[in-house]
């Protein structure tokens, strides 16, 4: 019996060392949490709504003129006439071949955002010998993907009865409309306030 007690105290306290040792580690994070919070609280925040970037604020000088950046649908009606590298365009689609168009643009310039729009970032801040943080990469990615929809029906609208080459037309509206996204990415870092872009390291 005496043996059998002493076997169940010995197993309590060992019990109980396992529970403050777990107690221990348990206030180590607590602490390290709450250091964390405080830190977080005294760093200066950067709100991203403060600025109201909108792409069809922007206009940028480009060889073509001037190129104005992701219109709304209600502005693309005042406008008549465009061209790319000085020819116009034409839309004289089918719906159904209309529809495989627009998907296929869509794709490329959603590939092109995924995989290029990073790099894009860091040359043109290379390029401005500025640093901007790491959450601005989300933001223009999402607000120029919200923009392609409207961009690309803005290119289908324009001239629909000339002569083209299908394949050459699209290339021509995809790369145009990369100059737009490479263009409307250098003015926004370049106009981002001083205090919350800082110069790179020489």
């Amino acid at each position: 019996m005496n043996q059998e007690f002493y076997q169940y105290i010995q197993k309590m306290h060992l019990f109980i060392q396992a529970q403050e040792r777990k107690i221990r580690q348990l206030e180590k994070t607590i602490e390290s949490i709450q250091n964390q919070l405080t830190e977080l609280k005294e760093r200066p925040g950067i709100r991203v709504d403060k600025i109201e970037y909108k792409f069809d604020q922007l206009k940028v000088e480009t060889l073509e003129g001037t190129l104005n950046i992701g219109l709304n649908p209600s502005d693309l009606q005042g406008i008549e006439d465009f061209s790319v590298d000085n020819q116009q365009l034409s839309t004289s689609l089918s719906p159904k071949d209309r529809m495989q168009t627009v998907m296929e643009l869509e794709n490329n310039l959603y590939h092109y955002l995924e995989t290029e729009i990073e790099p894009l970032i860091k040359q043109t801040q290379e390029k401005l010998n500025v640093k901007i943080d790491e959450s601005y990469t989300d933001f223009i990615k999402e607000d120029i993907k919200k923009q392609i929809p409207t961009r690309i029906e803005f290119y289908l609208r324009q001239n629909p009865q000339i002569e083209r080459s299908t394949e050459d037309w699209k290339e021509k509206i995809i790369t145009q409309m990369k100059k737009e996204i490479e263009n409307g990415v250098f003015v926004f870092i370049r106009n981002l306030p001083d205090n919350v872009k800082g110069m790179m390291k020489e």
